[in-house]
């Protein structure tokens, strides 16, 4: 409960409140959420990494670790990714067009920016939520080597709200009934989830497409998340794929920043 002082809220404390209210929604149909961010993931481990994985031998692809330890990192952050974009894509169109409740949020002394904050906020505390129950029923399966599991939660979490703030400001610049979404889907998302390195290293892939590889954040999530539990990842290497995260992420920000402000006060 908001108690009235007089003055207006400071910039964290409203964003906050936004995350507030996107908590009370998500609390009454979290159920129907579970399968998408909880358990599919988790289908796929025990799919790829003990069905499949019983039938793919340790070797230099893997790193000499087994099928199952090599991809559960991976996963992890793909799902995030997976995750993250969902929530940037119909819920914030629905925020501007349809729900409308961007528009009511900046009726008050929230601002478009502060709104913008409270999201990224809020999709990052769901895929925290959903990375670490992925964590923890896969310890039970065995697929963490070390403690490096717990940083590969906050990768996923970073690698896909680097994901989140571009698409946001993609889903700011949509005034259809969401048609882009689903190419966005198609061609960009499920590509990036069988072809950079969640199932099998890029080097499988020939050198003239691997480009495609190197220019996906969900790679630079993977060897992030690879780099620190399986290890195999040199310092700089793990500063580079940070680097291009990060670089994702503001230049994300300072777009859905821009089209918020766009949409919602211009």
């Amino acid at each position: 409960m908001v108690v009235s002082t007089g003055r207006v809220v400071g910039s964290w404390r409203a964003a906050w409140l936004r995350v507030e209210g996107s908590w009370a929604w998500y609390r009454r149909y979290w159920k129907s959420n579970l399968y998408s961010s909880g358990l599919q993931p988790l289908l796929f481990l025990v799919a790829m990494g003990l069905g499949f994985g019983s039938q793919v031998p340790a070797g230099p692809a893997t790193g000499g670790l087994s099928y199952l330890e090599y991809i559960a990192p991976a996963l992890l952050v793909s799902a995030a990714l997976q995750t993250a974009v969902g929530e940037s894509t119909y819920p914030v169109l629905s925020g501007f067009k349809w729900q409308k409740d961007y528009l009511a949020v900046t009726a008050t002394p929230v601002s478009a920016g502060q709104l913008l904050g409270g999201h990224l906020l809020w999709v990052g505390l769901r895929l925290l939520l959903a990375g670490t129950v992925y964590a923890l029923i896969a310890l039970a399966f065995g697929a963490w080597l070390n403690a490096g599991a717990i940083l590969v939660v906050l990768v996923g979490v970073f690698t896909g709200i680097a994901c989140a703030a571009p698409v946001t400001a993609f889903a700011a610049t949509t005034f259809d009934e969401g048609f882009r979404f689903n190419a966005l889907f198609r061609f960009v998302v499920m590509p990036m989830t069988l072809f950079a390195g969640t199932f099998f290293p890029i080097a499988q892939i020939p050198l003239a497409l691997r480009w495609l590889a190197w220019i996906s954040p969900l790679w630079h999530g993977n060897q992030l998340a690879r780099g620190v539990t399986l290890g195999g990842v040199g310092p700089w290497a793990m500063l580079g794929h940070f680097a291009f995260l990060a670089a994702l992420l503001a230049l994300g920000v300072v777009l859905a920043r821009r089209y918020f402000y766009r949409r919602l006060v211009v």
